[in-house]
């Protein structure tokens, strides 16, 4: 009977808990954006007349027009310039640098990387691993790094720990029909079945 109840309940968190944290996140980025543009409202438009939801509409309005503001000619140079000066200080560079190019990796107009989620094999060992192909080619790396017939394929692990780029043989990577939401939500679950 006990036995029965805790299984109850543990199917209950398992439907709960990922609602609350994502209700949780959404929650604590509209409160903190809230709070810091509220003061910005405020200081334009007199107290009496602010809403509760302001700021938030202000974070993303802001938001939007840097989007736009980005696609203006000339700001690309701009950008460039400020994050030339951004790979200047150590500990910045590298938090800023990962941070964009992961979500480079994942944007759908950035056409840098390959964006394909792939199977791998290892070895003969018939051991398979999910994998996104991140480069397929090295001319603009040193020497050595890459090669032909060889491509960059990260690896990430289970529940988002971190991951690992391995440089292998063409011939030894699939491409799977698979989008990269697919892919990591797969990976992020260590395959457990919904």
């Amino acid at each position: 009977m006990i036995k029965r109840l805790v299984s109850i309940f543990i199917q209950g968190l398992i439907a709960v808990l990922p609602l609350a944290v994502t209700l949780f996140i959404l929650i604590w980025l509209g409160t903190t954006a809230e709070r810091f543009f509220s003061i910005a409202v405020k200081s334009v438009l007199p107290e009496a007349s602010y809403i509760t939801g302001m700021g938030v509409a202000c974070g993303i309005l802001l938001v939007f027009l840097i989007g736009v503001l980005i696609n203006l000619w000339g700001v690309p140079r701009l950008i460039r310039l400020a994050e030339n000066l951004i790979d200047r200080i150590p500990l910045v560079k590298t938090i800023y640098g990962a941070v964009r190019d992961l979500l480079g990796y994942f944007s759908k107009s950035d056409e840098r990387g390959a964006r394909k989620v792939v199977m791998v094999c290892i070895g003969d060992t018939g051991i398979r691993t999910l994998g996104l192909l991140t480069r397929d080619h090295f001319d603009d790396l040193p020497p050595g790094l890459g090669g032909e017939g060889i491509v960059a394929v990260y690896i990430p692990f289970s529940y988002q720990i971190g991951g690992i780029t391995v440089f292998v043989p063409r011939d030894r990577v699939t491409a799977l029909d698979m989008s990269l939401e697919e892919a990591m939500r797969f990976i992020v679950t260590a395959g457990a079945k919904r």
